[in-house]
């Protein structure tokens, strides 16, 4: 019989691990290769274009566009100011009486002048873009004008799902066991820039209670994906997070509803408490799958970083797994039989399945829709 393997969520006290900082368009490094580096330096920034706003010169001044270069006042790549005139006519008959201006309604620059349509293109001002390090670690390789590579020795957890971006902060107990509820008067000021840990569930006025206090990161087994709603206003979904301005980071470990944290997750979080770690909430869950992710920065010399490419959890009987996908998104089981013939299913195409056993109830699972977790 084959090995069937699976992906799972990594959970340890001692990892090498490999970030890229990657700019969205090219621009400057700030780092040389060889540098340590903490989480809030910045490692490398550039610009973006700020938005295009047209305006039809020639008919604001009752011209044809050829005409539009001899009541022009500025031209393409000038740095303009709110309010400066950019095109002005010689008023009535030519004399100078009764003229009429066109103002700039933004600060920016002259993107273009067009003699063909009469338009004149205004671009707002640069939206600037910063990227910081993320993490603490040596930067192991540059990337000329696009970013860079940082390594470093951490404690990691991943998570199955979470929202909002990065962030970081020193690491909060608030429970006393993972199958503990986080309650709102459990959160206190001592939290403000705190990463704060619960255990089976965190409500939504425990998340908005932190975010009234200044918490930067919630770490929980179990939300209601209901309670996602309320807070953003709209249906999140499974497939995509991590862009959405919440204003905290969440990351649940486990699944939706109240589910008791992995005690090997909630140890791992106590043995650091006080300690430094950064976290996201970025998720997808389709091809390409991007998991939220705690990391807690080891003391490490460079000659301790040999990063190997994590090796795949082995499915077997008995074994608990998680389904990352509908139906069941989030529902844990325990594989009964790992049957080796292919079984058609509902998209019509034949896959490899497993037998669990599923809140009492027996279902058959395609391989892909699972992922192993920790015991």
């Amino acid at each position: 019989m084959s090995q069937a393997y699976s992906a799972g969520l990594a959970v340890t006290d001692s990892i090498v691990l490999k970030k890229e900082r990657i700019l969205p368009l090219k621009g400057k490094v700030l780092v040389n290769k060889g540098d340590k580096v903490k989480s809030d330096d910045l490692v490398a920034e550039t610009s973006l274009p700020g938005n295009i706003l047209p305006m039809n010169v020639a008919n604001k001044l009752g011209i044809t566009p050829a005409q539009v270069n001899q009541f022009i006042k500025i031209k393409a790549g000038e740095q303009i100011k709110k309010g400066q005139i950019i095109a002005e006519d010689n008023g009535f008959l030519g004399l100078g009486f009764f003229k009429s201006s066109i103002k700039s309604p933004i600060e920016g620059e002259v993107e273009s002048v067009s003699t063909l349509t009469g338009q004149v293109m205004l671009r707002e001002p640069r939206i600037p873009v910063q990227i910081k390090a993320f993490i603490d670690g040596i930067v192991v390789e540059v990337k000329p004008e696009e970013g860079v590579v940082i390594e470093n020795k951490s404690a990691y957890i991943q998570g199955i799902f979470g929202i909002c971006g990065e962030t970081n902060g020193l690491i909060k107990i608030l429970v006393k066991d993972p199958s503990e509820t986080l309650k709102p008067e459990l959160i206190t000021a001592e939290c403000k820039d705190k990463l704060i840990v619960g255990g089976s569930l965190t409500p939504i006025e425990s998340i908005l209670k932190a975010k009234e206090m200044g918490v930067r990161g919630i770490i929980t087994g179990g939300i209601d994906d209901q309670d996602i709603k309320k807070l953003l206003g709209y249906d999140i979904g499974v497939a995509i997070t991590g862009h959405e301005n919440l204003g905290i980071t969440v990351l649940v470990t486990e699944g939706f509803g109240p589910i008791k944290m992995a005690e090997k997750t909630f140890n791992l979080l106590k043995s650091f408490e006080g300690k430094q770690a950064s976290m996201h909430g970025k998720t997808q869950i389709r091809a390409g799958v991007i998991r939220p992710e705690v990391i807690i920065p080891l003391d490490f010399e460079q000659k301790d970083l040999a990063y190997q490419k994590p090796k795949l959890p082995i499915l077997e009987p008995g074994q608990l797994v998680r389904i990352i996908r509908q139906p069941g998104f989030g529902e844990i089981g325990k594989i009964t039989a790992l049957p080796e013939a292919l079984k058609n299913v509902e998209s019509e195409t034949n896959v490899r399945i497993l037998e669990a056993e599923v809140n009492g109830q027996k279902l058959v699972i395609p391989r892909a829709n699972v992922e192993l977790i920790e015991q």
